[in-house]
């Protein structure tokens, strides 16, 4: 079964934000492979992202936050951005 790819806004914003379109084009790629088992990928976010996941895209530099929603096949991109140099915490909130 093969899910659909959905932005919310905010991760549309923060996704045309990036203007290195070499940067963009990669991540894209890399969204794409949710596309398949998307539930096998990343890993499970906790505390106040629970029910999100994290996978990382242009060589460990971009954090991109999604979350599934079974009953309608889709993947839901809410965030996109470029990780802090040495943070392991998210940097994305809860209202995404």
């Amino acid at each position: 079964m093969e899910y659909r790819i959905i932005f919310s806004v905010q991760a549309q914003k923060l996704f045309t934000e990036i203007k290195d379109r070499r940067e963009q084009s990669l991540i894209l790629k890399r969204i794409e492979k949710l596309k398949d088992e998307p539930e096998k990928q990343g890993k499970a976010l906790s505390e106040e992202l629970l029910g999100y996941r994290s996978i990382r895209s242009v060589g460990q530099r971009y954090r991109i936050i999604y979350r599934i929603e079974q009953d309608r096949v889709v993947v839901v991109i809410v965030g996109v951005g470029r990780r802090k140099e040495g943070d392991k915490r998210a940097y994305f909130s809860r209202d995404l």
